[in-house]
């Protein structure tokens, strides 16, 4: 009979979750695992609204997030009416979540992420947080902070207000783009693109002092899917989806997201209430896959605008094939805040950006509607299914942290094979266990439905369910 290594719950990141650790009886790691410990609910109590209904009540999944999760849902909601979206709204849908990345890419790699990347893994534990980087790197503090409010401020001027707006509705969106927004967007571009490449040249130079977490954060074969455009260059709000094996090869291309249930599979394990979603063709839990940051710049074919596309090329240059290390993330989540600033720039300055066509008005005429977007976090599925009345009957969600799930858990076990030695726990071992899924960025559940804060408690307990270390 092995030990087991509890963490819980796992810090800086969106939610709450906890990691067990199982030991084997000469104290080697024998397993890990990654809990989601919280149920949330929303594919069954959207059951009987109205689905016009959707974009907001989906918003309220997450307060990081909530305009990836109305995108989602004004596509399925777009297919049950059977509209064409004026084109205008359907740019300005893309701009809005060109804010969502800003900001939220901010979030990961400023506030939960470079306590590890810019004071190190094993600093002052006391002292690894956004605090203790404002303290010793300032200025790069600051620019984090500047570069979330400017993307907060872009969803603000787009949609009315920072979190859980009600602007994206379904048939397009509900009033147009105002001049003087227009303006107070444009000047900021040139700010923002200083800020990120700032940050882009300190992490490069950063790179050589975490081999060893390049080594094992997730570093393994798996697939890797996203949403590419005609193309092949990314796509975050309309593209198809792309599968690409661990050595490049495209195995499925262009495929309509709305036969997306053709090629993923949704799993449960009874240890945690996050799905398990796997490549369909290779079964489960054998079709392992990646989305997010990395794997979206691993399947494209390019970025599609100048700068992003010159760092693109320097990513990809990283391996021969897919960049395969999960933490590697946090330099593709730089690409894409430098992509989302690019595409703002070029779509704020197209003439018909303030045509006040930005909705079109129908009953609904098909029962059926499938929503996918990119999500900061990934690729991110919403399903509906509708009565006669637009009353929801059915809703299916598969949330980007999903696709991640089965990655994260054998990430965290090659970390754990690696940094625990023994029946101690070492700080060392802790906090780059909890890096790793720091790197994927998970959103377990979101931090506007959490009151209080929880105490940070690590258990390493024995067979007979003793203490055997704590900390």
């Amino acid at each position: 009979m092995g030990q087991q290594v509890v963490i819980e719950p796992v810090s800086r990141i969106e939610g709450h979750g906890k990691i067990s650790i199982i030991l084997d009886d000469a104290g080697r790691v024998a397993d890990a695992r990654l809990h989601v410990t919280q149920y949330r609910g929303f594919e069954k109590f959207c059951e009987g609204r109205p689905f016009t209904e959707m974009p907001s009540l989906v918003e309220r999944i997450c307060g990081i997030c909530p305009i990836s999760h109305s995108l989602a849902s004004v596509k399925a909601c777009d297919e049950i009416l059977g509209v064409q979206v004026p084109t205008t709204a359907m740019k300005l849908r893309r701009l809005l979540n060109c804010g969502e990345f800003i900001q939220s890419h901010s979030v990961s790699f400023f506030y939960l992420s470079s306590p590890d990347l810019l004071l190190g893994m094993d600093s002052d534990p006391a002292k690894r947080n956004i605090l203790g980087v404002l303290e010793k790197h300032p200025a790069l503090a600051r620019d984090g902070i500047r570069l979330r409010q400017i993307g907060q401020r872009i969803i603000e001027w787009f949609a009315g207000k920072r979190i859980h707006p009600a602007w994206v509705v379904p048939g397009g969106v509900n009033a147009p783009l105002t001049a003087d927004h227009r303006e107070n967007m444009l000047a900021l571009v040139p700010e923002a693109v200083d800020i990120i490449q700032r940050t882009l040249a300190v992490f490069k130079q950063s790179l050589e002092n975490y081999r060893e977490e390049i080594r094992t954060f997730a570093n393994f074969p798996t697939y890797f899917m996203g949403l590419v455009d005609a193309q092949g260059n990314l796509d975050h709000v309309d593209g198809k989806l792309r599968f690409m094996d661990a050595k490049g090869n495209i195995v499925a291309d262009q495929i309509d997201p709305a036969r997306y249930q053709e090629y993923i599979g949704e799993a449960v394990e009874e240890y945690s209430y996050l799905k398990s979603p796997y490549y369909k063709p290779l079964g489960y839990p054998e079709g392992i896959y990646r989305v997010g940051p990395a794997a979206r710049l691993n399947v494209c074919n390019g970025c599609g605008t100048p700068l992003a596309d010159q760092e693109w090329a320097e990513f990809r240059s990283l391996e021969r094939g897919p960049v395969l290390s999960s933490f590697y993330n946090h330099y593709a989540r730089l690409i894409e805040i430098l992509y989302s600033i690019e595409t703002l720039d070029r779509l704020l300055q197209d003439p018909d950006i303030l045509n006040t066509r930005t909705r079109a008005f129908a009953q609904p005429n098909y029962t059926a509607g499938i929503g996918v977007v990119e999500a900061p976090r990934g690729t991110l599925f919403h399903h509906y299914q509708v009565d006669d009345c637009g009353l929801m009957t059915w809703a299916n969600m598969i949330v980007a942290t999903g696709n991640n799930n089965l990655a994260m858990n054998r990430g965290v076990l090659q970390v754990a094979k690696r940094f625990i030695d023994g029946p101690k726990l070492t700080d060392a071992a802790v906090n780059r266990i909890q890096a790793v899924v720091r790197a994927f960025d998970p959103c377990l559940s979101c931090s506007t439905h959490v009151l209080g804060q929880q105490e940070f408690s690590i258990a390493l307990i024995g067979p007979d369910g003793k203490v055997l270390d704590q900390a």
